[in-house]
């Protein structure tokens, strides 16, 4: 009953949190900066330096963390090394909470000063992330953020402006660097080998093994190039088996396409009734055969010459412009974990993003 009730407390906190204006900060003080508002060194110290929904979020999320620490082990109780039902009750809403705080209010709460305010958080965090079933329901920042205003509502920009900017920009692919092509080891802000990034099957078909030689471990010191070959394999995998209906759909981004006379949706990306542009379609085909072929090669660089040289002769000046539309709308919705976990979904945007830098040359 107790965590139950601080489940909802924390839930309450952060709903007042992202989805009303935020407010002024409470004293009007200044100085410190982003670690001075959170730890309390700055000039105003915590009162002074934070408006009071962001300084009554982190004080209800000490108060989830001292249950956590509170144990012998990560979950909230001891009689099971496994997570419990209310471990599962709380996972899915703070799983919106880490996105959504760092999306709209520039706050990591998986930052190295952030671990030491939560040791138990993100020690249970990474519990979870060991466990290979948590990666079949475990979602990115992205798909959180476009599926959480329809949920929820919109949510209000405040907290940490620069930060704030800096972490949605990562979060949408618009950063230059979180989708595109050479892609970082890990990401920035969504830890990717704290467990298992892929199901143990195509990491054991890879070769890959854990950092303490276990399943269900850390994979942080993974070989880079024998870890980034395993996901483009599992999304050229994924594209390859349902090709002809990937590219029918990306070609609803094509001119003619998405036209809906059936209602509208609130989820910004969702259009279960669109139509494709069946102009684009066979030339959006060609332009994902192309990218698929880049993802499955063995040798990447060689690859990526492939792939200019192939959506040069496959697809018409004409029609550059529209087929880098399709493949735009499809970078755009694709989902996880519902089409791939996000280390390999990061490869399927980046390779399609080079793709449309390709096309726009």
């Amino acid at each position: 009953d107790r965590l139950a009730r601080l489940e909802r407390d924390l839930f309450s906190w952060w709903c007042t949190l992202i989805f009303r204006p935020e407010g002024p900060r409470l004293g009007g003080g200044g100085g410190g900066g982003l670690m001075g508002m959170l730890s309390g060194k700055g000039g105003g110290g915590d009162d002074n330096e934070m408006s009071g929904s962001m300084k009554g979020f982190l004080e209800c999320l000490d108060q989830v963390d001292a249950e956590l620490t509170s144990t012998s082990g990560p979950w909230f109780f001891d009689n099971a090394d496994h997570p419990t039902m209310i471990d599962f009750v709380y996972v899915s809403h703070v799983e919106r909470m880490l996105a959504s705080a760092a999306f709209w209010k520039g706050l990591d709460l998986r930052s190295p000063q952030m671990k030491k305010r939560f040791p138990g958080v993100n020690a249970w965090l990474e519990a979870f992330e060991k466990r290979e079933c948590y990666l079949a329901f475990k979602s990115d920042y992205y798909t959180h953020v476009m599926d959480i205003p329809p949920q929820y509502g919109p949510g209000y920009d405040g907290g940490f402006e620069d930060k704030r900017v800096e972490f949605a920009k990562s979060i949408t692919g618009r950063d230059g660097k979180s989708w595109n092509l050479p892609l970082s080891f890990d990401d920035e802000l969504q830890p990717l080998y704290n467990g298992p990034p892929l199901p143990l099957c195509v990491l054991e078909a890879a070769g890959i093994t854990g950092d303490n030689g276990k399943k269900e471990d850390t994979y942080q010191k993974a070989d880079p190039e024998g870890m980034a070959r395993a996901c483009r394999l599992m999304a050229g995998w994924k594209l390859a088996s349902n090709g002809e209906n990937v590219a029918r759909f990306a070609a609803r981004g094509g001119p003619a396409g998405a036209n809906n006379p059936r209602k509208t949706f609130g989820a910004q990306l969702a259009d279960p009734y669109a139509e494709a542009d069946k102009g684009v379609q066979s030339y959006a085909d060609a332009a994902l055969r192309a990218v698929c072929k880049s993802l499955l090669a063995d040798d990447h660089r060689a690859a990526l010459e492939d792939m200019k040289a192939d959506l040069q002769s496959t697809v018409p000046s004409g029609k550059t412009k529209d087929v880098a539309s399709s493949l735009a709308y499809l970078r755009d919705r694709v989902g996880v974990p519902r089409d791939l976990p996000l280390a390999s979904a990061r490869h399927l945007r980046a390779h399609l993003n080079y793709a449309i830098d390709t096309l726009l040359v």
